[in-house]
């Protein structure tokens, strides 16, 4: 059986999602136009350890449009749309995962993708690939170019690459502005509260909201907490970033002395234990806790299961905690990617761009082979401005040019006061 997933009788929504999907993401079918004719990923495999989303779906589709044969799996065992996963066996490919698996079987299926010996790999959170170093390093001389998807797949990496065990290039698209500066910014904000509010049904007007980590996610989820009508407090490390969070209006505080104070806590930091076990018992009877950061590890959720005096699941993706002082913590979505794991993801529009990077991504690694060296790379600005401008034309907008006058302006230095 080349797929595993839990329960094909719903490919047919499937395929009403992903084409729902595609018409909210006109970039990345105008790659896949070209792809059809152009063939530029003719011979290669591709493995890919995605969210297993409609949006998703469409860079599938768009990789095989261009010739390539795709294995794919999650990212996260929480993240993958059941439909979707049936929808995509359905076309044939060969797709492992299913919502709510087990961390065996986020691994094995993994694996699987592997046993597909693919050449190009597309990861998001760096597991692909570190399970290929540190597991199947006999892969190594097969591949030729990998992409990766997050923040936090590129500060594993570049761990990987400052300890020189980094063996094939990745193409960071992480780091594209294009994605970046959407993706985090407007999919994480907009896709972190709807995971919130389909957990909990919570009001954020009047609330006080704690976010934990003032980068591009960060900035997003306060802008639109903000925007609910939530006092909301920032959390940071950073000074650059503590110091723009207060310009932009917001409190600024360690989070030991937020940890009282707020009713709502969203952590999107791509670090552990952010909020732990002693912030946890400083905190109002009924807060509610969400990661928006890859792994599930920025809430200490082991030691909150070890300190609470019960637990129970009383709404979908929603766990109550009693502690020993008699209040109660909420916790979403298992402390997993809330955005994700109790809701769909970024919406359509965003991954439109986000995609078009890792397609183009993907091309530009192949177009490059034996050139790019082993370690991270970014992909050409040209690429990246190409993506917006291709946004731009699909969604009918446009903009200015330079002149010939401003660009020899820009160009000189003789030109002053």
């Amino acid at each position: 059986m080349a797929h595993e997933v839990k329960d094909e009788s719903l490919a047919e929504q499937g395929q009403m999602n992903i084409q729902y999907a595609e018409q909210n993401m006109p970039a990345l079918r105008a790659v896949r136009k070209r792809f059809e004719k152009e063939k530029p990923l003719k011979g290669i495999r591709v493995g890919m350890a995605l969210h297993i989303t409609k949006e998703t779906a469409n860079l599938v589709r768009t990789l095989i449009a261009g010739g390539a044969e795709v294995a794919i799996t999650g990212c996260n065992p929480l993240s993958t749309q059941d439909d979707v996963a049936a929808a995509l066996a359905a076309d044939g490919v060969d797709v492992y995962g299913h919502k709510g698996e087990s961390n065996e079987d986020y691994y094995r299926f993994l694996n699987k993708v592997l046993d597909f010996k693919p050449n190009a790999t597309i990861d998001d959170g760096c597991d692909i690939i570190s399970e290929i170093h540190s597991k199947r390093p006999e892969m190594l001389k097969e591949l030729i170019v990998g992409t990766e998807e997050t923040t936090t797949g590129i500060i594993r990496l570049k761990a990987m690459e400052k300890d020189k065990a980094l063996k094939y290039p990745i193409i960071a698209v992480n780091d594209n502005q294009t994605k970046h500066l959407f993706d985090n910014y407007y999919g994480t904000a907009e896709s972190t509260i709807d995971g919130i509010k389909r957990a909990t049904n919570v009001l954020f007007s009047g609330k006080t909201v704690v976010v934990s980590g003032y980068g591009d996610c960060g900035k997003g989820v306060t802008l639109r907490s903000k925007g609910h009508g939530a006092n909301v407090i920032v959390c940071e490390v950073e000074p650059v970033r503590a110091l723009q969070a207060r310009q932009d209006g917001y409190r600024v505080m360690p989070i030991a002395e937020a940890a009282s104070e707020g009713d709502i806590f969203i952590t999107v930091t791509g670090d552990k234990h952010v909020i732990d076990t002693h912030h946890i018992k400083e905190m109002k009877d009924g807060a509610i806790l969400a990661n928006s950061g890859h792994f599930d590890n920025e809430v200490n959720v082991k030691g909150l299961e070890k300190m609470a005096k019960s637990k129970k699941r009383i709404r979908w993706q929603l766990d109550e905690y009693t502690l020993e002082s008699g209040r109660k913590v909420y916790l979403c979505a298992e402390g997993r990617l809330v955005n994700l794991g109790a809701a769909e993801g970024h919406p359509s529009e965003v991954m439109d761009l986000s995609f078009c990077g890792q397609a183009l991504a993907l091309e530009y690694g192949i177009k490059n082979k034996g050139k790019l060296k082993a370690g991270m790379h970014n992909l050409p600005a040209k690429v990246d401005e190409d993506i917006a401008r291709l946004k731009l034309k699909t969604i009918g907008v446009t903009f200015d040019k330079l002149t010939e006058e401003q660009k020899k302006y820009l160009a000189s230095w003789q030109e002053g006061t």
